[in-house]
């Protein structure tokens, strides 16, 4: 694998890590600069005039499987309300613009995790026609972002969904590191992948400025994938990492020392207080860790354009950044600095976003991408059935839906024939949903594979938990934080309805599929839920059920009580999703009237109906 490339230098020796993670790159840490080098430039920038430069270091973040401005869910151009445009072709376009404009060896670029999940292109490379394998294929991001010139990527979280073999079969085929200082190796706790790499530019001086890139990934990793790293891996806090490792970068050489991070900025914590760690901590790392310039952050699918924040120790400004996800904006970090006195300083930093929408693809990325990008669109647009009745999500927020009962109705037939005839057959099987996408279809007439994915975008799989009656009411009164507290006849704002109050997303609104509920809006948080019900009779609090879960849910994300620590009857390692397909082409046909109307949800004020 080259780490030299392109027309500035790679200053960096190799040393091993994650020795025991089979397949794993090594850490890059670079070398004092020549004795020779630093004499013969000594002479400049030692007079009362000192040498001025700058460069840029771009970044993306959450790229998410995105290499066309495609939406393999509706087989068509991506497109949103904002009319934003997404993938690596574009950023493509973006990059050789600001490189144009600033030279080549002034611009670095980087990424800030969470590449290799989130569309069905990426998905198709990870478990149809994975890149495993002696004869694999190669992963249609990595050949992207070497195609691209990326000079280093953080590790997302998102990145161990599908395990570490697959990591690493990813990692070995970047032309550029794959950086996380605080993914530490169970047994040992070294770093299990590059900690970070040090870049060298030649701004026009003697001697070139040397740029430390660390990376960090996001503790949550812990909880949310579990199944694939207990045991294997671990993830201290990202700060605390980085008060570790920035002070090497600065000892081995780094006159610029840049951030990589997958966590956002300031956010609230999606697990609450299971971890000791921050998930959301790029502005803690930037007010407590001296030494840092700039910081390029993610996870959050937020945009900005610039944070200054006050280190708290050195009183210094560090830029804060995060470009909007999937390849809609790219980050510009552009840097002054000045030689003087024999060492390189930072004068200066501001962050501005480009949009991807300003420009059309790079054909050269297409072209590269286009043949797999194919396979993929043929493989999305497979016949699995027929449904009844045309079946839509735009509602489900609000209402109990037919789309909705059906993926509850699929996951409790999944529990239900995997526990029949063991000692938990008799008991009741429910169902957790949430609205994840809120353009979801199942069309009247054929359905396609491409639908049931659509409507299930995550790569979660299921299990099956014991609940009591009570605790059931306990996960309800927790969902329902969702909406906003409104009183009786006061006017209904669909807007500001829900997430508000609570900064709750859709993906953390569970429903529950199996039972019958009213969720009052006029009383307060944890005291909702009225008229509980299971098969016409109220739930007894004592009693026992099976609820099918997500393993995100299982494993803690979203923070909701009881279900992480309750007792685990059955687990599948296959994803939802396929179990979704797979239970339709057994099926051939979606009829609501099998799922839906014998049990459900509804909104009410003091018992009135909302809708």
């Amino acid at each position: 694998m080259s780490l030299n490339r392109r027309d500035f230098v790679t200053r960096s020796a190799a040393t091993a890590a994650g020795a025991a993670l089979a397949g794993g790159l090594t850490a890059a840490t670079a070398t004092p600069a020549a004795a020779a080098d630093q004499n013969q430039d000594e002479s400049r920038g030692r007079g009362p005039v000192p040498f001025k430069a700058s460069f840029t270091v771009m970044g993306t973040t959450d790229l998410h499987g995105h290499v066309f401005n495609w939406e393999y869910f509706t087989d068509s151009e991506y497109d949103d309300k904002a009319h934003n445009d997404v993938g690596l072709a574009k950023i493509s376009t973006l990059v050789e613009q600001v490189r144009q404009e600033k030279g080549r060896g002034r611009t670095l670029l980087i990424d800030a995790g969470d590449t290799i999940q989130g569309t069905q292109l990426s998905y198709y490379y990870a478990r149809v026609e994975p890149i495993t394998g002696t004869k694999a294929p190669r992963h249609p991001m990595a050949a992207a972002m070497n195609a691209i010139g990326y000079d280093a990527a953080a590790l997302g979280n998102h990145e161990f969904n599908y395990g570490i073999p697959l990591l690493r079969a990813y990692q070995e085929q970047l032309d550029f590191p794959l950086l996380g200082a605080n993914a530490l190796n169970a047994k040992n706790e070294k770093p299990a992948f590059p900690p970070y790499v040090i870049r060298e530019l030649h701004l026009g001086h003697g001697r070139p400025i040397r740029v430390g890139i660390l990376g960090l990934t996001n503790p949550g990793i812990a909880i949310w994938d579990k199944a694939n790293v207990q045991g294997r891996l671990t993830f201290p806090g990202i700060p605390e990492v980085a008060a570790k490792w920035v002070p090497k970068l600065r000892a081995a050489g780094a006159d610029v020392v840049v951030v990589s991070a997958h966590t956002g900025a300031d956010d609230p914590s999606s697990w609450g207080d299971q971890l000791p760690y921050a998930e959301n901590a790029g502005v803690t790392m930037a007010a407590t860790v001296p030494g840092i310039d700039a910081v390029l952050i993610g996870h959050a699918h937020k945009e900005i354009a610039q944070r200054d924040v006050v280190n708290t120790v050195t009183g210094k400004t560090v830029v804060l950044s995060e470009p909007l996800c999937w390849g809609e904006r790219l980050t510009c970090f552009d840097f002054e600095v000045e030689f003087a006195r024999g060492q390189w300083t930072v004068t200066g930093v501001t962050s501005r976003l480009l949009n991807s929408n300003t420009v059309a693809e790079d054909p050269k990325i297409v072209k590269l991408v286009d043949a797999q990008h194919k396979k993929v669109v043929a493989y999305v647009n497979q016949v699995i059935g027929t449904c009844k009745e045309s079946l839509s999500i735009a509602e489900s927020r609000f209402k109990d839906t037919p789309i909705i009962d059906l993926i509850g109705r699929i996951q409790a037939d999944a529990v239900r024939d995997a526990l029949a005839g063991g000692q938990y057959a008799s008991l009741p099987v429910l169902a957790q949903a949430a609205p994840f996408n809120r353009t979801a279809v199942i069309p009247a007439g054929e359905v396609k594979l491409r639908d049931a994915a659509g409507l299930y975008i995550y790569e979660n799989t299921l299990e099956a938990r014991i609940l009591t009656g009570a605790q059931i009411k306990d996960y309800l009164e927790y969902s329902a934080k969702y909406y906003a507290q409104v009183a009786p006849g006061a006017p209904i704002n669909l807007d500001t309805l829900t997430n508000q109050a609570n900064n709750t997303p859709d993906y953390n609104y569970d429903s529950i599929y199996g039972v019958s509920y009213d969720i009052d809006i006029a009383q307060p948080v944890g005291s909702r839920i009225v008229n509980l019900s299971y098969q016409g009779k109220p739930v007894d609090p004592a009693a026992q059920f099976v609820l099918a879960v997500n393993n995100y849910r299982a494993n803690g994300g979203g923070n909701f009580p009881h279900v992480a620590k309750a007792q685990q009857v059955w687990a599948n390692s296959d994803e939802i999703r396929n179990t979704m397909i797979a239970w339709v082409k057994a099926k051939g046909v979606i009829d609501p009237a099998d799922f839906y109307g014998q049990a459900g949800w509804r909104l009410v004020r003091a018992g009135v109906p909302v809708f």
